[in-house]
């Protein structure tokens, strides 16, 4: 657990499947370092424009989406047929409004579309063809697959199918495998708390696989109490309702956010079910918490003077 606190502020993970230290060059190293702070810097720029929690979500996955690094956007997984689909989701915490998107193949930003559904539509969740036509109908852009496709994910792809014989989602111990997400969490200046979560899935996953990046109550939550990003193996999540899970411990138990997030992260999933994964989360006074049961997970902050703040290992 690592608490930080601010007023106002955004918080971001790119993914407990983070590289082992003996594959991680000085070189790769600065390269992530350096798209988390582009990250930051985006969500910490709107809300210093007095932008709301859900924008300053927005442009921080968005950066993230548009590098080759995260497992989302650009970077994300092949499925079994060598096919990328892409799921996000974000929530608002004062009404807990949201949106959300899954096995869209065409769009660049799946952030961006799921707060469009949150906004422009009466759903919270649209999925494949008919999410890429919601996209059209607002005005984004197809992107084509040449886009999202990446020599080191297709390799990885290639690792799964001869790890999981000819068994899809069983891969072996190669955490950036099946634990890549990227997600944020703010707090503007009225005080509104807002998550957003993007992924590419597993590699090599079942065509059709959802997890639980766009599933609201399991990957993301945002509340008057707090706002949870998770990151991890998905069905976990989902079978847990983890990121609601924090809320409601919070909500019904009177735990903090430091307490509530530990207990799900190192009980719940770290012990209960043996699962791998962490979490971003915030609360309503501005707190901060990483929690991970992962020998690391890429993460950063925005402290007090306007400074980004990374890290990758514990």
């Amino acid at each position: 657990m690592t608490e930080h606190r601010l007023e106002t502020g955004v918080a971001i993970h790119g993914g407990v499947g983070t590289l082992p230290v003996d594959r991680m060059t000085p070189e790769l190293e600065a390269d992530y370092r350096a798209g988390l702070r582009d990250a930051l810097l985006a969500g910490h720029d709107v809300l210093s424009l007095r932008g709301t929690a859900v924008e300053a979500c927005v442009a921080a996955v968005r950066v993230m989406e548009d590098s080759p690094l995260f497992n989302a956007g650009r970077g994300s997984n092949f499925d079994e047929r060598g096919v990328i689909t892409m799921d996000a989701s974000i929530m608002r915490g004062d009404d807990r409004q949201a949106g959300a998107v899954a096995g869209v193949s065409d769009v660049r930003s799946p952030v961006r579309l799921a707060q469009l559904v949150m906004e422009r539509s009466e759903h919270v969740l649209l999925t494949d063809a008919g999410a890429e036509a919601f996209a059209r109908a607002q005005g984004m852009e197809e992107t084509e697959p040449a886009f999202f496709h990446t020599d080191r994910r297709w390799e990885e792809l290639e690792l799964a199918r001869a790890a999981g014989a000819g068994r899809p989602n069983v891969l072996g111990d190669d955490p950036t495998a099946k634990a890549g997400t990227v997600g944020a969490v703010a707090r503007d200046a009225s005080g509104l708390l807002a998550a957003a979560t993007s992924t590419g899935g597993m590699a090599n996953k079942t065509w059709g696989r959802v997890g639980d990046s766009p599933i609201i109550g399991a990957g993301t939550w945002a509340s008057e109490l707090c706002a949870v990003s998770c990151t991890g193996w998905g069905e976990l999540f989902l079978r847990n309702a983890v990121a609601f899970d924090v809320h409601a411990r919070m909500a019904y138990g009177g735990a903090s956010l430091g307490a509530a997030a530990e207990a799900v992260v190192h009980h719940t999933l770290g012990a209960r079910v043996a699962g791998s994964g962490g979490l971003v989360a915030l609360d309503a006074e501005g707190r901060i918490e990483f929690s991970f049961n992962t020998p690391g997970m890429y993460r950063g902050w925005v402290d007090e003077t306007g400074e980004p703040r990374v890290a990758i290992y514990r």
